[in-house]
C-alpha cells in the first residue's frame, strides 16, 4: 500500500515542528527570552504554514518544554538575584566599615557585628526575599537594610523580617510617600512620647495642610488620588503608618490624617545610602 498525500503532509508537518522546537523555541529557552517571545515565534511559523498548520496549533504547547523552561529560568534568576544582593551588600558594608572606623569603632567590634547570629539571620531573611523580585532597586533596599543595621548595631529587632518583606513589596511611590511623612512628622512623633494625648491633634494639624497641598496636586494631575490612597494602605498594612479619624465637615472634607509610626521611621532610615566618610 502506497503512502497517501495526507500521510506525507503529516510527516512534513511533524518534521517542521521538530525543527521549530530546536531553533526558534530552543533558542528562546537558551537565551532566557520570554514566553511571549517564544509564542510570537511559534505563531509566526504556524501562520506561515497556512490553514493546515493552524488546525493543529493545540499540539504546540506539548512540545515547548514549559516545565524545563521554568526550571532553567528560575535557577538562572535565583543565582542572578543572590549575586546582585551579595555585591550590593558588600559595597554598602565597605562604606559602613569606613564610617565606623572614622567614628572610632574598633575593628574587633566591626568583626563581631558581621559574625553575629543576628546578622546571619538577617542575611537569610534578605536571601529569601530576594527570590520574590526581579527589580534591582528592591534588591538594593535589602542590602541597605542589612548594612544600616550593622552600622546602627541593631539587627536583633523582631521587625527585621517585616522590613525585608516591605523592601520587596512596596513601590517607589510608597517609599516617597513615607519619606514625605518622615520629613513632616518626625518631630511630631518624637513629641508624642512626652505628650501622647496631644499627638492626634498635632497629626491632624499637619495633615490639614497636606490635604490642601494634595488636593491642588490632584487637580493639576501631579498626584494620582488612587496611587496616593493605595500607598497609604500598603504602608499601614506593614504598621509603618496609622490613620486617625478625620474631623472634616461636609463643607470642608478632610482626608484621613495618617500618622507616622516608629517602625515606619526606622524602616525609612534603613533605606538611606551610607555616605562614605559620613
Amino acid at each position: 500500500m502506497g503512502i497517501t498525500g495526507n500521510e506525507i503532509s503529516a510527516v512534513n508537518q511533524q518534521r517542521q515542528y521538530e525543527e521549530l522546537s530546536q531553533s526558534a523555541v530552543g533558542g528562546a529557552f537558551e537565551s532566557g527570552a520570554s514566553v511571549a517571545s517564544a509564542a510570537v515565534a511559534l505563531g509566526t511559523s504556524l501562520v506561515a504554514g497556512g490553514p493546515a498548520g493552524l488546525a493543529v496549533a493545540g499540539s504546540v504547547v506539548a512540545g515547548m518544554g514549559i516545565v524545563e523552561w521554568f526550571r532553567r529560568l528560575g535557577a538562572s534568576k535565583v543565582n542572578e538575584n543572590l549575586e546582585s544582593l551579595g555585591q550590593a551588600t558588600e559595597d554598602a558594608l565597605n562604606r559602613v566599615e569606613n564610617v565606623l572606623r572614622e567614628h572610632g569603632t574598633a575593628i574587633e567590634d566591626i568583626k563581631r557585628r558581621l559574625e553575629s547570629e543576628d546578622f546571619r539571620n538577617a542575611m537569610a531573611s534578605a536571601s529569601l526575599q530576594a527570590l520574590r523580585t526581579t527589580q534591582q532597586d528592591r534588591l538594593k533596599r535589602l542590602a541597605l537594610i542589612l548594612a544600616n543595621g550593622v552600622k546602627d548595631n541593631d539587627l536583633g529587632l523582631d521587625s527585621v523580617d517585616d522590613m525585608m518583606r516591605a523592601a520587596v513589596e512596596l513601590t517607589e511611590k510608597d517609599i516617597l510617600e513615607l519619606g514625605a511623612l518622615c520629613s513632616g512628622q518626625s518631630k511630631i512623633l518624637a513629641d508624642a512620647e512626652k505628650s501622647p494625648m496631644q499627638w492626634p491633634d498635632n497629626v491632624r494639624a499637619y495633615w490639614q495642610q497636606r490635604t490642601i497641598e494634595n488636593h491642588i496636586a490632584f487637580r493639576e494631575g501631579r498626584l494620582s488620588y488612587r496611587d496616593h490612597v493605595g500607598s497609604y494602605s500598603r504602608l499601614a498594612a506593614f504598621g509603618f503608618v496609622a490613620a486617625f479619624p478625620a474631623r472634616g465637615t461636609s463643607n470642608s472634607p478632610e482626608e484621613a490624617p495618617y500618622a507616622l509610626l516608629p517602625e515606619g521611621k526606622r524602616f525609612y532610615e534603613r533605606l538611606q545610602e551610607i555616605a562614605a566618610g559620613g
